[in-house]
């Protein structure tokens, strides 16, 4: 034999050795699956289809040996619940992790609140941004936001605009009754380590037995922001299972108790419910009207609506109309439109022409264009109109408050020389309404309580100041010589502040 058949031959005897023994093998598997399968029918069993199951594995209890302890397959979840990297339990859905939401809560917060601040407190904290409230902290006039709540333009020479910024940055009360903004120097402040239980505790200690100590009412809801003050009325009712309201209004008599159910309102309700009771009954408060309504930002007359609508189920701008008249009536109408321009660009050629336009509208002929005056004053943002204001004094050597006292009379030209007035100088404004609620004979306490708490928490430290300035007195001396009591303590308490 040839040295080459000899290796061929070689070469073949393994190959059949081989292959043969693998057949053998895959006869003797072939046996016992058929004699598997015999058992499986004589038992009326129904074979495993393995082509029916998706993951490649039979469905078998854990620790099976032959599958490393998979557990079994779920329908339609997947691999929920399986952790194959020893990494704890999956989450919950969008819970990332830990325990499961509660059905229809909020995640990390308190339920969600909607609406005017109110009650965004809807809340208007009116409500977030705005502790708990419309953001906070929400104080509403209310989430906001963060989310408060629950608002006028930020003033360093009282203009709109400017730095936003939470709470960590210094105190910014509500552009909207939610938005954070600096619009001057508030007299009171977010307090700092406030306790809501603890504020809750001293005023219930202070109406409980015979009386009520006003001193300690004043230490706690005259020197808490808004928002603040909707957190303890709600840790009191949780603490004792009372509503706060009902025990101030059981306790309190006289103006004071005015006062302190007042700073209880989210400031968007407390405006609607001022605006209603202008309007209710016989005749019309219109002094009331042209203070909110000339004075408060397109958020916070937005909040305003919102909140007239919810407490009333009527429509401010429809009540307006039904309650004023003529030029005067479409003043507030564009005013409650809320759609005024603030983003504070000005343009002087404009300004020029549009000084001109009240010039010929006005003085240069006979009677009044009031439309123009209606269209410009109420659109513009304030920068531009100061920008008007003294292109007017050029064209035509006075001020554009004699021109509207000259060519306007009654209601229409209290409201227009109002719009002027807040533009110019806020602060010098409101000092001057509270000036006027308080000179002559009596006092108009409805006005002195909602002028006081309606700018504490926006710029009643520049109002006083101002006051100081005009008068030549202080806004206290005035409130003491006009007031007296837990009432008198109460004003003075909110125009001073919490900062000493």
């Amino acid at each position: 034999m040839s040295l080459r058949k000899f290796i061929t031959s070689g070469i073949q005897d393994v190959l059949d050795s081989k292959l043969g023994g693998l057949s053998g093998n895959k006869q003797q598997q072939q046996q016992q699956c058929n004699n598997s399968s015999s058992s499986l029918n004589s038992n009326h069993q129904p074979q495993q289809d393995y082509n029916m199951n998706p993951g490649g594995y039979p469905n078998q209890p854990y620790g099976n040996a032959g599958y490393g302890g998979m557990p079994p397959q779920q329908p339609g979840y997947g691999n929920a619940g399986y952790d194959p990297y020893g990494q704890g339990q999956a989450p919950y859905p969008g819970g990332g992790g830990g325990q499961p939401p509660y059905p229809g809560g909020n995640q990390g917060g308190y339920p969600g609140q909607g609406g005017p601040g109110y009650p965004q407190p809807p809340q208007y904290g009116f409500a977030g941004n705005q502790g708990g409230y419309p953001p906070q902290p929400q104080p509403g006039y209310p989430q906001q936001h963060h989310n408060q709540q629950p608002s006028y333009p930020p003033q360093q020479s009282y203009q709109q605009g400017g730095p936003q910024g939470g709470p960590q940055g210094g105190f910014f009360p509500n552009q909207g009754y939610g938005q954070p903004v600096m619009i001057g120097t508030p007299s009171l402040f977010p307090v700092p380590g406030f306790n809501a239980n603890a504020d809750a505790e001293v005023l219930r200690k202070a109406m409980k037995g015979l009386g009520c100590n006003n001193s300690k009412v004043i230490s706690v809801l005259c020197q808490r922001t808004n928002g603040q003050r909707q957190e303890i009325s709600k840790a009191f009712k949780v603490m004792y299972g009372k509503d706060l309201i009902k025990e101030l209004k059981g306790e309190l008599h006289g103006d004071f108790e005015d006062l302190i159910l007042a700073l209880m309102d989210a400031p968007a309700i407390y405006d609607a419910k001022q605006l209603y009771k202008a309007m209710d009954g016989l005749g019309t408060k219109e002094s009331v009207l042209i203070e909110i309504m000339t004075s408060r930002t397109n958020a916070q007359i937005q909040q305003v609506r919102d909140a007239y609508k919810m407490l009333y189920k009527k429509d401010l701008e429809r009540d307006l109309i039904g309650e004023t008249s003529g030029h005067f009536k479409r003043l507030l109408v564009s005013l409650c439109a809320g759609g005024r321009d603030e983003s504070n660009q000005t343009d002087p050629l404009r300004a020029n022409q549009d000084a001109r336009r009240l010039y010929q509208a006005g003085e240069k002929r006979l009677g009044t264009d009031e439309s123009t005056f209606n269209a410009i004053l109420a659109s513009q943002n304030f920068n531009q109109l100061r920008m008007v204001f003294e292109e007017y004094q050029k064209v035509s050597n006075h001020s554009i408050e004699k021109a509207v006292e000259a060519e306007f009379s009654g209601d229409v030209r209290d409201g227009l020389l109002a719009v002027i007035a807040v533009v110019r100088n806020r602060p010098a404004y409101f000092a001057k309404l509270l000036h006027d609620s308080m000179k002559g004979l009596g006092t108009r306490d409805n006005d002195l309580i909602r002028l006081c708490v309606t700018r504490a928490e926006y710029d009643m430290a520049d109002i006083r100041n101002m006051f100081q300035s005009l008068y030549r007195t202080s806004l206290e001396n005035m409130i003491k010589g006009d007031c007296s009591g837990a009432y008198k303590e109460g004003l003075i308490a909110l125009v001073n502040g919490n900062r000493g």
